[in-house]
């Protein structure tokens, strides 16, 4: 069984998280989505716990993916699959730069981890979790930025959040 890993904070989930995630599922047996807890974000909009239920709202509809978190390395997470491949979306040059970088830790930690970039679509290049939060908290709406299914979800906690 061919199964990828798409890790990632999704704080929250964006369309341009799910181009990626779908494609990957076409690609791949399993899709796995790791909702990631990054130590560099210190104050997410939304918990890991919540993270893991609205990426499960969004992705229901694929048979073949499921969602997971991860609180250490990726590279170690990875472990408990045969040969995984971890997969990123790439928006711009920058991304790869990083990236790459990772994948190159990656394998020092975990030398079965194989890394696949997809780029991303070109409605998306711009999108991302904190572009989302900042739209959020200015009303502004979400429905050409986020999936449907979460979209009161992102509302109700940026009038929270942003309080």
């Amino acid at each position: 069984m061919r199964t990828a890993i798409c890790p990632g904070s999704f704080d929250p989930i964006t369309l341009g998280h799910l181009n990626i995630i779908r494609r990957a599922a076409k690609i791949f047996d399993k899709v796995v989505v790791c909702v990631m807890l990054n130590s560099s974000k210190t104050s997410p909009m939304f918990t890991a716990e919540e993270r893991v239920e609205m990426v499960k709202k969004v992705v229901a509809r694929f048979p073949n993916v499921a969602v997971e978190t991860a609180g250490g390395l990726l590279a170690e997470h990875a472990k408990v699959y045969e040969n995984p491949t971890i997969i990123k979306g790439l928006r711009a040059a920058s991304d790869f730069e990083y990236e790459f970088q990772m994948d190159i830790i990656n394998k020092k930690i975990n030398p079965q981890l194989e890394t696949m970039y997809l780029t991303s679509n070109e409605k998306y290049t711009f999108l991302s979790s904190s572009a989302v939060r900042e739209m959020a908290k200015y009303g502004v709406d979400l429905r050409d930025f986020v999936p449907c299914e979460i979209i009161d979800d992102v509302k109700k906690r940026s009038e929270m959040y942003f309080k």
